[in-house]
This record gives C-alpha cells, sequence and structure tokens, in this order.
C-alpha cells in the first residue's frame, strides 16, 4: 500500500539500513568523504554516492570541506547537519534547574541555570521547567517549537501506576499526582523522565567510562546515595522505578531505620552518604572541617584525604573508612547483581580519584565473592544533564534518520 512503510528485505528498507549506516559513521567519526564511507559500509563507490545525494536532498547531511595531505585534488568530506534536529535536556535538584540543548550531532549549543532555592512555594514547577528550557533554547539563539524531544531528570522516579514522584521527598512541588499532564499541556514537544542517576549511567555508557559494557552498577553519592543498575546494556528501572535506590539498604554498621518513606534516608544513606562525611572526619581527629552545603563538604574532605600518603594522617584514616563504608554496601549489590563493572560517579566519588577507588576495590574483594572491576566515571561535568541529552538525543536520531518512510 502507498505510503507505509517498507517490509524487511525491500528495497526501500535496504536504503533506509544504509542511510542509518553512514550517518551513525558520520556521528561517531566526523567528516568522511564518500570512498571512506564506502569502505566502512561495504557499499560500492556508485551505491555510496546515491545515498550521499540522497542525504544531502534530506537535509541529513552537508558537504564541507576537502581532504588534503595528498597528492592531487582533495575528495569532498560529508558531515552530519548539525540543524538537522535538536533535543534538549533538564537536571532538576532542589537548589536548581539546569538546562541544555544539542544539536543532532550531540554538540551543546544553549544552556541555562536556573535558581530556585526558596522559589519552591511561589513558583510552580511548570513555570520552572518552562523558564529554565526557555533560557538554553535562547542561548542557542532558537525557538521552543525547534527542539524535538525533552528528557528530565529528577532525584526519584515517577510511579508507572500513579504518576507520582517517589523517593524524592526532598524535591518539593514535584509531587502533583497532576504534574506530569500539567508538563505536557504545557510543551509543544514529547517529554520523558528519568532518574539522575540513571541518566548519569547513560552518559557512562554512551561516552564514558562504562562504554562497551552490557553489565554494569553506577554508584552515585552527591546530594544523595544511590544506584543505576544496567543489565543486559539496559537500564533496570524495577516496578514503580525504584530500583538503585541503595540509599534505603539496611547494611551493618549503621542503625536500622524503620518507615524510611517518611525519613527519607536509610541505613547504606547514613553510614556512606554524603551528608556522614563531616561528622565521621570530626570523631577521626580531622581538622579544619570546611563550611557549607553538605555534599561540597564531603567533596573536598575526600579531594583532601585522597592527596594524603601517611596512614596516620586523620585524611588517611578517613578515606580508608569511607572506603569500608561504601564497600560495605556494595558487597550486597555485587553479590545479587554480579556486574561486570562498578563505576564511582557524583562528587563526593569522583574527588576521591583512584587512591579512594583503589581502596574500595580492596574492601570490596575482602566483602564480596564477586570482584567486579571497579572504575572512577569519566563524566565528570554535569552527567545527570549528559545523560538526559543523549537520553533524548537518542529517541530522537531515531526519528530523524529514519528515512524508510
Amino acid at each position: 500500500m502507498a505510503g507505509t512503510a517498507g517490509t524487511p528485505g525491500t528495497p526501500r528498507v535496504l536504503r533506509a539500513m544504509n542511510d542509518r549506516a553512514a550517518l551513525d559513521l558520520l556521528l561517531e567519526h566526523g567528516p568522511l568523504s564518500r570512498t571512506r564511507i564506502g569502505k566502512l559500509t561495504g557499499l560500492s563507490k556508485p551505491t555510496a554516492s546515491q545515498l550521499l545525494a540522497r542525504l544531502e536532498a534530506a537535509g541529513l547531511v552537508l558537504a564541507g570541506g576537502t581532504t588534503e595531505g595528498r597528492p592531487g585534488p582533495g575528495a569532498q568530506l560529508y558531515e552530519v547537519n548539525p540543524a538537522a534536529a535538536y533535543a534538549a535536556g533538564l537536571d532538576v535538584t532542589p537548589d536548581r534547574v539546569l538546562a541544555a540543548v544539542a544539536d543532532v550531532t550531540g554538540h551543546t549549543v544553549g544552556r541555562y541555570e536556573l535558581a530556585t532555592p526558596g522559589r519552591r512555594a511561589a513558583t510552580p514547577v511548570v513555570q520552572q521547567v518552562t523558564d529554565a528550557l526557555d533560557g538554553a533554547v535562547k542561548a542557542a539563539g532558537l525557538a521552543r517549537d525547534d527542539v524535538r524531544r525533552l528528557v528530565i531528570g529528577t532525584p526519584g522516579a515517577f510511579d508507572p501506576g500513579t504518576g507520582r514522584l517517589r523517593y524524592a521527598a526532598h524535591l518539593p512541588g514535584w509531587h502533583s499526582p497532576t504534574l506530569l499532564d500539567e508538563l505536557a499541556a504545557a510543551l509543544p514537544m514529547p517529554v520523558e523522565y528519568e532518574n539522575d542517576v540513571n541518566l548519569a549511567a547513560v552518559a557512562e555508557q554512551r561516552l564514558g567510562a562504562a562504554r562497551g559494557h552490557e553489565d554494569f552498577v553506577l554508584l552515585w553519592n552527591q546530594e544523595g546515595l544511590g544506584a543505576a543498575l544496567v543489565l543486559g546494556g539496559r537500564l533496570h528501572r524495577g516496578w514503580t522505578g525504584g530500583a538503585g535506590e541503595v540509599g534505603f539498604l539496611p547494611v551493618p554498621g549503621a542503625p536500622l531505620v524503620r518507615k524510611v518513606s517518611r525519613t527519607g534516608s536509610g541505613g547504606f544513606q547514613e553510614l556512606a552518604g554524603s551528608q556522614a562525611l563531616a561528622g565521621l572526619a570530626r570523631e577521626l581527629g580531622v581538622a579544619p572541617v570546611p563550611s557549607g552545603p553538605y555534599y561540597e563538604v564531603a567533596a573536598a574532605l575526600v579531594a583532601r584525604a585522597a592527596r594524603t600518603d601517611d596512614d596516620n594522617d586523620p585524611h588517611r584514616r578517613l578515606l580508608r573508612t569511607y572506603a569500608t563504608r561504601l564497600a560495605t554496601g556494595l558487597a550486597s549489590l555485587v553479590s545479587v547483581l554480579d556486574p561486570e563493572l562498578v563505576v564511582l560517579s557524583g562528587t563526593s566519588l569522583a574527588a576521591g580519584g583512584e587512591a579512594l577507588r583503589a581502596l574500595v576495590q580492596d574492601e570490596l574483594e575482602e566483602l564480596a565473592a564477586s570482584r567486579p572491576r571497579l572504575v572512577v566515571g569519566d563524566v565528570t561535568e554535569h552527567p545527570v544533564l549528559r545523560g538526559a541529552l543523549e537520553s533524548a538525543l537518542a529517541t530522537t536520531r531515531d526519528e530523524v534518520f529514519d528515512t524508510s518512510r
């Protein structure tokens, strides 16, 4: 029937598969010549020429410069058209909403930060989201309608049954049962919602330390302690989206916390969360303990401790104790999941670098039968926001790069 997508094996579908393969190669390698695209895809020169002409006519590919450094005239180079589509991401915390817009190649073209302390009651969440998005869109020199998809990262997760945000009592204003409908009505593009730690894992999987790994755990410690579980290359979110809320995990060394849904905390959070570091430092005789937001204090303490080699120094004792506490919770995770890799991320873990990683690795090998490899995350600049953009771009590319229609 005319106007319907082709069936597998038809010329239309085969052309679309070749088109997508070429576009993915251009995204991965940057500008390529017709000859190079032909070699990488296995297509003949005439077929590669037809493919590029087709993609150029569709506005998906641009002819750019030419090759240099060889005898004779340079070959024409082709690249993905950055303006073929745009996607946006938001990273939401109690203190601010950070928004960014990226073109289809993944390059960030606009960013905006909306401070929100004290504004939760006065400014509705829908307005916060639209203000932050519009700020990033304006910085990119675009209009809101130019953005094809938005992914919003928040602590906790929206329950698929009720639409309510769970596991994030510290994010006021986001718990209305009608919030998702209100946001859908206010925004002209499809909107997706994802847990912030899951998005950090997406960033590491696509761009960072977990590239090429099908099974890994990302342990996050910043404003809160959480984990992302990637199994078979896909995020495992659980029945209510709460998979990875390991801050609630009961662990040895911490009092048993009851009614965790009311307290918003649990044993692992109390033992190894960022808010525990300042008190632990004082107990161990570390001085001075800086002041400020608890997660910034924790990162500063860990960074200072990671630079100390003297085992008798209180800072070194702090790092060792912190490593033991982290490994205590991780041992439960790896015993159940048996992941290939554990990625340490968030400011309170990244600040410890290799020194903290090595200590946690040693402790984990003593506490768990499974022995995954531990690495420090590579995506250190706004990993949640980067993950939101990568998630939005993945779906956007599937839509825009589909030439079978």
